[in-house]
């Protein structure tokens, strides 16, 4: 069942969400990578993500969506009951690769 909430309460929790997020973001950048908040329903607790860059060629990127940033957005805000994602598929897997250091694979 879905709150209601004042639009205070909204303002403050996507506030929340978004200096979670700000945290998390370097790490994923200084490996080539980015994430991005896609939509947030801050009443119903769903978050969608959208890991950019360098993730697009990642053999781990599914976990560091899921077991990473997911775990840690459940942790900090309790109101946070969804997790959505996954990885932009637009950009070139060998410009991909050539932004980070993670575990690359081409995706083909």
């Amino acid at each position: 069942m879905e709150q209601t909430l004042s639009e205070e309460e909204k303002a403050e929790r996507l506030e929340q969400l978004m200096d979670l997020l700000e945290m998390v973001r370097p790490i994923i950048q200084q490996d080539g990578g980015d994430l991005v908040l896609v939509s947030a329903d801050v009443e119903a607790g769903e978050v969608e993500l959208q890991l950019q860059g360098a993730c697009s060629s990642c053999a781990i990127s599914a976990s560091t969506l899921q077991a990473g940033v997911e775990r840690i957005l459940k942790e900090r805000l309790p109101w946070v009951t969804e997790v959505t994602g996954g990885v932009d598929e637009d950009i070139d897997w060998e410009e991909s690769a050539a932004m980070g250091r993670g575990g690359y694979v081409p995706n083909w």
